[in-house]
This record gives structure tokens, C-alpha cells and sequence, in this order.
């Protein structure tokens, strides 16, 4: 937080702030700082933590709550022809097999200062499951690109279940284009994961 310093209520706050054992000069330094200020929303920061950290997730929760999965999040791109763009990633994630095979498929415009691009992808992927609430899947399959027409991606996808409905994702890939001179690039896309009830 930047701006003036609220000495006004710092001092009107110091003796409770001291009755929290911070001595004068951790109350000089955060009221410097313009952090005191944020005392007063700590326990809705400790709240939503605690809700958003993971807890156990059965296996019969595991079973039941991904009949398909939305992911929401953002994508990097960057070309080993120096080319670097950027933008929102939107893919659905089914489990036909479980424990064996998940199907992602997944659209992303991106953003660069030579204009838009468009990239679809249908990624077939195997997944393990590290513990209740960590999912780990490695896959591959075919990407249409509008600046580099088809080509094939490879991934890794790293789940993290905060609850059996939401979660995160982390999934770094490499795609290699089969025409217009074989682009290759490096990836990442992260974001929220949303469980969609099952049918």
C-alpha cells in the first residue's frame, strides 16, 4: 500500500496494536508502511485462507464430482522465434476412463503486437493421481493454430483440488506446427478449476 502516512490513527490505535505484543518500533515501521491499517481485515484474510487451503477430499468425492471439469484461466506463449503473446484460456475436461483417460478440450485467443491468434486443441491425457487432493496428467494431441494452421501440443497438468468443486491448475506445454515453417513454442496456462455437477 502506498500513499501518505495515517499518523492520526496510529496513534489512536497504538495501545491496542501494543496490547498485540508488537513493541514501538514494529507500530513506527507498520504505520510507516500504511500496513496497520490492515488489522482490521485480518481475521476475514485468516477466514478465507483457511477456506480456501486444502482439506480431505474422500475418494468416493474424487469419483463422483468430475464428470466434467471447466478450467478458466490465463495463457502464455512464447516462440522460439522470439515471439512472446498472451491471453485467456477456456477448455472443458471429460473422464471417459477413470484413472486411465481425460479429454481436454481447450480455445485460447492470444495477444501479440503482430495481432490476434487463435489456438484450438483436443489433448488426450493420462492421469495419477499423487494424493486426495493433487491430480498430476501427462498428455498430448492435435492444435489448430490461425497463424500456423495444425500442429500437435504435449503437456503436463498439475491439478490442485482445494475442495471437491474448485481448485487450480498449472499446465506448461510445447506445440510444434506442421506448416508454415514449423513454429515451435513453450507455454503455460493457469487458472481456476470448476467441477460441473454430474449427470
Amino acid at each position: 500500500m502506498t500513499g501518505s502516512v495515517d499518523t492520526g490513527w496510529c496513534e489512536e490505535n497504538a495501545s491496542k496494536i501494543r496490547d498485540q505484543s508488537l513493541g514501538s518500533d514494529s507500530i513506527r515501521r507498520l504505520c510507516g508502511d500504511g500496513v496497520v491499517k490492515w488489522l482490521n481485515v485480518l481475521p476475514a484474510l485468516l477466514a478465507a485462507g483457511l477456506a480456501a487451503a486444502p482439506g480431505p477430499v474422500s475418494a468416493q468425492d474424487d469419483d463422483d464430482h468430475r464428470g466434467a471439469v471447466l478450467e478458466i484461466g490465463a495463457a502464455g506463449e512464447w516462440g522460439f522465434d522470439g515471439k512472446t503473446s498472451f491471453g485467456p484460456n477456456l477448455a472443458v475436461e471429460v473422464t471417459p476412463i477413470e484413472h486411465w483417460l481425460e479429454i481436454e478440450a481447450g480455445l485460447t485467443p492470444l495477444w501479440s503486437k503482430d495481432g490476434t491468434e487463435w489456438e484450438t486443441d483436443l489433448v488426450f491425457k493420462k492421469p495419477f493421481q499423487l494424493s486426495k487432493n493433487v491430480e498430476f496428467m501427462v498428455g498430448a494431441g492435435p492444435q489448430w493454430s490461425s497463424t500456423s494452421g495444425f500442429g500437435a501440443v504435449a503437456v503436463l497438468d498439475f491439478m490442485i483440488w482445494t475442495t471437491p468443486q474448485f481448485g487450480w491448475f498449472v499446465e506448461p506445454s510445447y506445440s510444434y506446427a506442421f506448416s508454415r515453417g514449423h513454429d515451435q513454442n513453450l507455454a503455460v496456462n493457469v487458472g481456476l478449476l470448476i467441477a460441473l455437477p454430474p449427470r
